[in-house]
């Protein structure tokens, strides 16, 4: 009898199966410990309540747990460890997380108690859990500012929705982002770069400029070539949205957004609906990503009621909150 193969059949189910059982139960004990700490969490508050002076006996209380825990238990019961899990429970006591299973580790929901806007902290929780990110990625979503971004493009009887379920997409406004955060692809803000660079560069960290561009995104092509009237042109990036079942097109401008561009990119959106598309798809999103633009020139250029075509600044830096702050609110003002 032969060698069982490491490509053979038997051998790659077997391997699944292991692979799979390894990762529930990682999902499981960490669903378990997480749980645990906030129980020890509440424990502690409980425990707190009953002390005459609150504030000093709970100081003494942590301390004191700490160093007998640290006796009998090893090492993840320090002071500072504790603190955590009673801030996790008093975060957390009148939320729907225990009802979730605590699905997000330990290191995502001390993260999460540091969100001090309870709406904001539901919508990043929710969204992290739909879309299995990883802390850094959290972290990265908390820091470009997705939630205040995201609500500017929502009505806003519809803005509290981000908080109770996330994002959900059924329009294109609700999937357009302004500004979208580029600072993945290590251009400065004082380089000077092409528009075929910025592509490069978006084309390299792919992974990373889907994830910024949200939910649903898939690749489709790059300098996708189009003919009309034996005259050749080449749309930037292609990509194609799954939620709302239509191609979205990519424009990249490192300068002011002019109305040409405009012009240039109903053309790429017509040309998708009427050759491209399916009868069964939606249709064609256009985006056009710039430095700079004038909201007003955008309104006057499209359709009174567009629903297509959408254009947005891009940072190829990540600004701090004050300064997302003030771009966002520039925004609304404009």
């Amino acid at each position: 009898m032969s060698n069982i193969q490491k490509n053979s059949t038997l051998y790659i189910e077997i391997k699944t199966l292991l692979q799979d059982a390894r990762n529930r139960v990682y999902q499981t004990i960490n669903i378990t410990m997480t749980e645990t700490y906030w129980q020890i969490g509440r424990k502690i508050v409980e425990e707190e309540q009953n002390g005459k002076q609150r504030a000093e006996y709970g100081k003494g209380l942590i301390k004191i747990l700490s160093g007998e825990l640290t006796k009998e238990f090893g090492k993840g019961f320090s002071v500072d460890n504790l603190e955590n899990m009673r801030k996790f429970y008093v975060t957390y006591s009148k939320s729907e997380t225990a009802s979730r299973k605590f699905a997000l580790s330990w290191s995502h929901y001390i993260f999460l108690t540091r969100v001090s806007n309870e709406n904001e902290r539901n919508f990043y929780e929710i969204e992290a859990v739909q879309n299995s990110w990883t802390l850094r990625e959290l972290k990265r979503q908390f820091d470009t500012g997705l939630f205040e971004r995201l609500k500017l493009s929502y009505d806003k009887s519809k803005v509290q929705e981000l908080s109770q379920k996330g994002q959900i997409i059924e329009s294109a406004k609700e999937m357009i982002k302004d500004p979208y955060i580029l600072e993945f692809v290590g251009l400065p803000i004082l380089k000077s770069y092409s528009e075929s660079e910025l592509e490069q560069k978006l084309i390299d960290k792919l992974e990373h400029f889907l994830l910024e561009l949200g939910k649903g995104f898939t690749f489709v092509a790059r300098q996708k070539r189009i003919t009309i009237d034996e005259k050749h042109f080449a749309v930037d990036l292609v990509f194609y949205n799954r939620f709302l079942k239509c191609f979205v097109v990519v424009d990249l401008k490192i300068g002011e957004l002019k109305h040409q561009d405009i012009g240039q990119m109903m053309m790429y959106v017509n040309y998708f609906d009427r050759v491209e598309k399916t009868d069964d798809e939606n249709q064609t999103i256009g985006i056009i990503l710039c430095k700079d633009k004038s909201k007003a020139l955008v309104e006057m250029t499209l359709p009174k009621e567009n629903t297509q075509i959408f254009a947005s600044k891009y940072l190829t830096i990540l600004p701090n909150k004050e300064e997302l702050q003030n771009l966002l609110e520039e925004e609304i003002d404009e």
